[in-house]
Parts: C-alpha cells; sequence; structure tokens
C-alpha cells in the first residue's frame, strides 16, 4: 500500500508532443506563440467590445462574451506549457501538474460544448418567436443556463479527475502528446482503469450526443422557419444572425468527431495529434475571429475605438 502512495504522489511524465521534428522547434515555437497571441488578444477584446457597447448587452453577446472567457481559458490551459516545452529539453510534468491540468482542460471543454448548445438555442428563440425573444431569454434564464453550463463541466472534470487520484504509476513515463490527455494517462497506469474508461466514454457520449441533439433540433426548427419566410430579405437577415454560430459549431463538433474517427494506428499518431492540436489550439483563436468579421456591430464597436483613439493622438 505504502508502495502505491509512493507510486501516486511522485509518478512524473515526459511529454513528446513534437519531439520528433528537433529541426522545426523554432518555427514551430513562432508559429503558435503567434496563435496564442492572437488567441489572448481576440478573446479579450472580443469581451471588452461586449462589454462596452449597450448594443450588444442582449443575450446572444452575453453567451458569445462566456464562450470567449472559455477559449481563453483552455486554451491558456494547454499553450503556455507547450511552449515552455518547445524551449526545454527537460518536458517533464508531475502527476499532480497534470491532473490539474486535466481538470480545468476537462472544465472549459465540457463548458464550451454546452454553450454552444445555448447559443443554438438562443438562435432558435430569435428567429423561431421574435416577438417573444425578450421574454422567452430573461436575464433569470440567461443565468441559469450559463450556471448550469459551467456547473456541468465543473463536475464532469470533478469526477475523471478525482478518479484519476486512484491510478498507480510505475517511474517515468511518457505521454505521446504536448499536454496531459485524459485517455492517454490512463493508459500508462498499472492500475485497473476498466471503471474509469467508461466513466469518460459515458460523460463523452452524454456531452456529445445531448449537445448535438439540441443543436441539430435547433437549426432543423430554424431552416423551417427562414424556408416560411415569404420575403428574400428577411431569410437574408435570418440566415446572417446564426451564420457565425454554425461556423463555430461546424468546426468545434467536426473536430470532434474527427478525432473520433482517426484509427488507433501508428501511421495515424501525427493525424490525432495535429487535430487535437487544431482543437486545443487554432478553435480558440477562430472563434472571435469568426464572431467579429460577420458581425456588423462588432465591427462598428472596433471601428469606433480605433477612431477615438486616432482622434486623440
Amino acid at each position: 500500500m505504502i508502495f502505491t502512495d509512493r507510486n501516486k504522489s511522485g509518478a512524473t511524465f515526459t511529454l513528446l508532443g513534437y519531439s520528433d521534428y528537433p529541426e522545426l522547434k523554432v518555427p514551430l515555437l513562432m508559429v503558435f506563440l503567434a496563435i496564442y497571441s492572437v488567441t489572448v488578444v481576440g478573446n479579450i477584446e472580443m469581451m471588452a467590445i461586449i462589454k462596452i457597447n449597450p448594443k450588444l448587452h442582449t443575450p446572444m453577446y452575453f453567451f458569445l462574451s462566456h464562450l470567449s472567457f472559455v477559449n481563453f481559458c483552455y486554451s491558456s490551459t494547454v499553450a503556455p506549457n507547450m511552449l515552455v516545452n518547445l524551449l526545454v529539453e527537460d518536458r517533464s510534468i508531475s502527476f499532480s501538474e497534470c491532473v490539474v491540468q486535466i481538470f480545468f482542460f476537462c472544465t472549459f471543454v465540457v463548458t464550451e460544448s454546452f454553450l454552444l448548445a445555448v447559443m443554438a438555442y438562443d438562435c432558435f428563440v430569435a428567429i423561431c418567436n421574435p416577438l417573444l425573444y425578450t421574454v422567452a431569454m430573461s436575464q433569470k434564464l440567461c443565468a441559469v443556463l450559463l450556471v448550469g453550463s459551467y456547473s456541468w463541466g465543473a463536475t464532469c472534470s470533478l469526477m475523471l479527475t478525482c478518479s484519476a487520484l486512484h491510478l498507480s504509476f510505475h517511474g517515468s513515463n511518457t505521454i505521446d502528446h504536448f499536454f496531459c490527455e485524459f485517455s492517454s494517462l490512463l493508459s500508462l497506469s498499472c492500475s485497473d482503469s476498466q471503471i474509469i474508461s467508461l466513466l469518460l466514454f459515458v460523460f463523452t457520449t452524454f456531452n456529445g450526443v445531448s449537445t448535438l441533439l439540441i443543436i441539430l433540433t435547433s437549426y432543423v426548427l430554424i431552416l423551417v422557419t427562414i424556408l416560411k419566410m415569404p420575403s428574400a430579405r428577411g431569410r437574408h437577415k435570418a440566415f446572417s444572425t446564426c451564420a457565425s454560430h454554425l461556423m463555430a459549431i461546424s468546426i468545434f463538433h467536426g473536430i470532434i468527431l474527427f478525432l473520433y474517427c482517426v484509427p488507433n494506428s501508428k501511421n495515424s499518431r501525427h493525424t490525432g495529434q495535429s487535430g487535437l492540436m487544431f482543437y486545443t489550439v487554432l478553435i480558440p483563436m477562430l472563434n472571435p475571429l469568426i464572431y467579429s468579421l460577420r458581425n456588423k456591430d462588432v465591427k462598428d464597436t472596433v471601428s469606433k475605438v480605433l477612431g477615438s483613439k486616432v482622434s486623440s493622438f
């Protein structure tokens, strides 16, 4: 028993992500640093724009500001450590650091998936019941949906990380990723992890199916409503309302489906790692760009802020 406890507390892991290409260390560092910089600036800027513009104080932008916050958080859980590992030779990470990284990453990823589902429902109400929108999407309901998304994300993550605390490991272990990926951690354990694997499968399946069901149902009803609109201008306006959100959903869930469809073989290892990189680093950068480039109110706010700064000089 003493031996097992020592393994839990003293286990160390080595992150192998992109160590196969030492000649690309500097180019990768520059690329990922640029991506992370754009992610931080873009998401913070999006939150600030929504905060300062009273026209954006609506349920849709309320959820969008929290989506930007979640994007910033889960990118920051992975990217800084990955950038450091590209600079140093020692890529080791302790078991406790690994568990903390898994907890925050899982929390924010699950929260984002439910926020995207909530935003799909918000689009449904805005397009299908525009006259009742302010009543249906009340501040109380918005707060409940938001707290529910964060709470469920934290609950899933807490149950997984608490179960991981019972795992045992022997000596130093290698994780073939650029961060502590939960399933990779399970595969390294020398203790029975069947129950934890089942728990991971249940949570992943429930979260994926339930959010996709909400999203698909909302957009089917939205499509039916749009097709019934008599004017082309009304249809165009309705499509533009949900176009950015639909694009963000397609990228987010498309990458998840891609990762699950990659076969578990040696040849697909780099493909899966690249997909995971896109999922954890690029999506948080793309979301604020998608919403800012396709949204007139956001672009107008940016123009006014930049115009006021230029005139002040």
